[in-house]
């Protein structure tokens, strides 16, 4: 593994061959859409510790982000990551308001708010609860398949099933009435394309938080089985959460999982289509799934970076990273390091002591991972079993443009 502390590279002029140069020109490009991996593995081996002319340092070896996931002196606290946005210019300027805009959850705060937040949380989502699921996930599956495979012969994986299952799973988990879901599902998909419309994104979020408001008003009055209910329970014996605080914890655990699962269960398949030995293999060995999903998240992550600000000045791979500096964690290089992984650019669905960082690490490890998987599992090992002759019909793919994000417009398949 590379050491974190180790000679600052060499300062060369951007535009000489081999220099590293501004990548943040190329993250632009609709190349870099379809394959941001041979860029990451430039940056990597050039300038793995990188400060763009933007001013955002970009981490991309795999034991430095492992470190900094764990650093306290890299903050996720709102305040300070708005600051930072805000001293950038164009579209993170506006990102910042709606940074601003989302509250105080545990997802935007560092200890001890984090922990106190967290433990609330932990209690409502516990893993027997989302274990509880599987069955109800594989009825959902089910159910969006057949719709699916009665209206073939092709199908649009993320329209079709990838979307639809997370969306349904998290109204059920929260209680969202039947009649409400078809307004809650629309808002999810402006909130997945929140980097593409900032304004839209910030009128949606008002109005989610206002029918929250309501709902959360309701379940005091009438508590069902459900994690608003334990939430507003929680909060009833005592526990400190404010007001604020629940609204936006709610908002939170409702919008976070959505557009990751999505977009785990679409590249995940589309990895699996295009490596038709690694496909026949889950297929010939059905129970290979849990660990098939673990190497798809690792091969092609959903979340690509993790924003972090600097609370406090610090050195990281040999280099000093100032305070109120903006920090991207690029979590889709790490998970292809070759001082980490061998043959990372190869996908192996039984690959040995698969430690990647698609969840995080440290005091802000997805709470949410435990449900993604079990939600890709049920998916794609469904698939994979009930359409043997799954096919891709469309490429190349439309890829959307969010640097955070790996995301698919469409995945277009025969069966």
């Amino acid at each position: 593994m590379t050491p974190t502390t180790d000679a600052r590279p060499a300062e060369r002029t951007p535009g000489v061959p081999g220099a590293p140069g501004d990548y943040t020109a190329e993250m632009q490009t609709p190349g870099f859409r379809r394959d941001p991996y041979p860029l990451y593995a430039r940056m990597r081996r050039e300038d793995p510790v990188h400060r763009s002319p933007r001013g955002i340092w970009y981490l991309t070896r795999y034991a430095d982000v492992e470190t900094a996931l764990g650093d306290l002196r890299l903050s996720n606290d709102r305040e300070r990551i708005t600051a930072a946005l805000s001293a950038r210019d164009g579209n993170l300027r506006s990102l910042s308001r709606l940074t601003s805009r989302l509250g105080r959850v545990m997802t935007n705060t560092d200890p001890p708010d984090h922990a106190r937040l967290r433990k609330l949380v932990n209690k409502a989502f516990t893993a027997r609860r989302i274990e509880a699921l599987r069955t109800r996930l594989q009825e959902i599956v089910d159910r969006l398949l057949d719709a699916a495979v009665a209206a073939g012969p092709t199908m649009d994986v993320i329209r079709d099933l990838a979307a639809p299952l997370p969306d349904t799973v998290v109204c059920e988990l929260f209680g969202i009435p039947d009649d409400d879901r078809a307004h809650v599902t629309a808002w999810f998909r402006v909130l997945g394309n929140l980097s593409e419309d900032v304004e839209q994104a910030e009128a949606v979020v008002g109005q989610f938080e206002d029918y929250l408001s309501r709902l959360i008003h309701r379940r005091r009055a009438e508590p069902g089985d459900d994690l608003i209910s334990a939430l507003v329970t929680a909060q009833a014996r005592g526990d400190q959460l404010t007001d604020e605080e629940l609204l936006s914890t709610c908002f939170m655990l409702i919008t976070a999982g959505d557009e990751t699962t999505t977009n785990l269960i679409g590249n995940g398949t589309l990895a699996l289509l295009r490596h038709p030995g690694q496909l026949a293999r889950l297929r010939a060995e059905p129970a290979l799934i849990r660990q098939a999903v673990d190497e798809l998240v690792r091969y092609d992550t959903p979340t690509q970076v993790i924003i972090r600000a600097v609370a406090e000045e610090l050195r990281i791979g040999g280099r000093t990273l100032p305070e109120g500096d903006l920090v991207y964690l690029v979590l889709a290089a790490t998970n292809r390091d070759p001082e980490r992984f061998d043959d990372p650019d190869r996908l192996d669905l039984t690959r040995p002591g698969n430690r990647h960082l698609s969840f995080g690490n440290g005091p802000h490890f997805c709470l949410g991972g435990p449900l993604a998987r079990l939600e890709a599992e049920t998916a794609i090992g469904t698939l994979v079993r009930r359409l043997p002759e799954l096919r891709l019909t469309g490429d190349p793919l439309n890829w959307r443009p969010n640097p955070l994000q790996r995301r698919l417009a469409a995945l277009p398949v025969a069966y």
